[in-house]
């Protein structure tokens, strides 16, 4: 009998000691430093803190974009086309099965893409009788009509995610205002919440130094857009460089601050040859950048939560973000900063006009903005998350 039988004869008949097992399928762990990744690296982190243990199987690269947290193991991949800084995973392999068989976990979590890795994941949790649970991270097909020609397979995507989360037990989404989208798209309803957190300590206002601005070219009295992202263009980028160039249009004085990198940095760089580019940064220096700002500007609409947007609210800047999924969930309208219809430049350039002509205004919503990215904290969202898995094992064992 291999460990994938004896897995399948025990699964029923687990003793109820022992810690909590988990493993985690995911597309993203530390070959890139998305979102995912790094929201996957802190869940991983707060279980082990807390007793769990967990295996994780990802795609890597040669070079790790960040230090992972926990046992990763490895599974194959390759760039994908068009976009080597992604990478699409093969199926699990025989010799993966057979790890999750004998680590006999009390669930599977799966953090995917619509690929075959997490389709391989699905059907061995089925085989093994192994209580299966997601998470929704990413809008892939707000991605489509970023990409000429991909729209075709809109149709093709969306059956697959709606089996795929269909096949969970639960599915833990970051906002509600994503849960009344999927809601909407006529998938399952097994959603739980599972907000994302903040640290008000490292995103602070009082990280505001004249030394950052200086160093950058601004002056004290200067205005300053903030756009923090990943430079792709599925983050609305088009939007950002026909906003800057309508405040130009406006004569409203201003100065954009572009912090991040990516494949369509070049084409950002040539598009708005004043903006100051800082490249990716993290830890202190991600925070004087948010906190050197006066106003952030976020125009994606593929968010499902909005990190960096809570970020920047921690920092005490007014957001003006697209009303759309995630940010409709952070931003209160007139009161910590202000959601524009998706692509709408003008209403985006006459908020920031706005702001950039009443100090005292963006002052108030700066604080408000603050005050509100303090309600989100990570032990609250970790440990959200622990009891979502505990109360699955304690039904499992029962």
């Amino acid at each position: 009998m291999n460990a994938l039988e004896k897995f399948t004869f025990s699964a029923n008949h687990r003793a109820a000691d022992g810690p909590l097992r988990v493993v985690i399928i995911a597309t993203s762990y530390n070959y890139i430093r998305d979102g995912v990744a790094l929201t996957l690296n802190r869940l991983v982190s707060y279980l082990e803190r807390h007793g769990v243990e967990v295996l994780i199987f990802a795609p890597v690269a040669k070079t790790p974009a960040l230090k992972h947290a926990g046992t990763l193991i490895p599974v194959p991949s390759i760039p994908a086309p068009g976009r080597p800084e992604y990478r699409c995973a093969a199926p699990l392999p025989k010799s993966a099965r057979e790890k999750i068989a004998a680590f006999k976990p009390h669930l599977m979590h799966i953090a995917m893409a619509p690929d075959l890795l997490g389709y391989s994941a699905i059907k061995l949790a089925k085989k093994l009788g192994i209580p299966l649970v997601a998470s929704y991270h990413t809008r892939y097909e707000t991605y489509l009509k970023h990409y000429p020609g991909s729209s075709i397979i809109e149709g093709l995507l969306k059956s697959y995610l709606k089996f795929a989360y269909g096949s969970a037990q639960e599915v833990y989404v970051p906002s509600p205002s994503m849960v009344d989208i999927l809601r909407a798209d006529g998938l399952r309803d097994n959603f739980k919440l599972w907000p994302r957190g903040v640290d008000t300590d490292l995103f602070h206002p009082n990280k505001r130094n004249s030394g950052f601005r200086e160093r950058h070219g601004f002056g004290t009295d200067d205005f300053v857009v903030s756009f923090v992202s990943r430079l792709v263009r599925e983050k609305e980028l088009d939007s950002v460089i026909a906003t800057a160039k309508a405040l130009e249009e406006k004569a409203v004085p201003h100065e954009m601050l572009i912090v991040g990198d990516g494949p369509d940095r070049e084409m950002m760089q040539s598009a708005l040859p004043n903006a100051i580019f800082t490249g990716q940064l993290h830890g202190e220096a991600l925070a004087e950048a948010y906190a050197a700002g006066d106003a952030f500007l976020f125009p994606s609409e593929t968010e499902t939560f909005g990190n960096v947007t809570l970020e920047a609210m921690a920092s005490g800047l007014p957001a003006l973000c697209a009303d759309a999924s995630g940010s409709r969930s952070l931003v209160l309208d007139g009161e910590t900063g202000y959601l524009v219809a998706p692509r709408d430049v003008e209403g985006f350039a006459d908020r920031l006009g706005g702001l950039a002509a009443d100090t005292s205004l963006r002052t108030k919503m700066g604080r408000a903005a603050r005050a509100r990215a303090q309600n989100f904290s990570w032990d609250d969202c970790m440990g959200r998350m622990l009891s979502y898995y505990q109360a699955i094992a304690g039904e499992r064992q029962a």
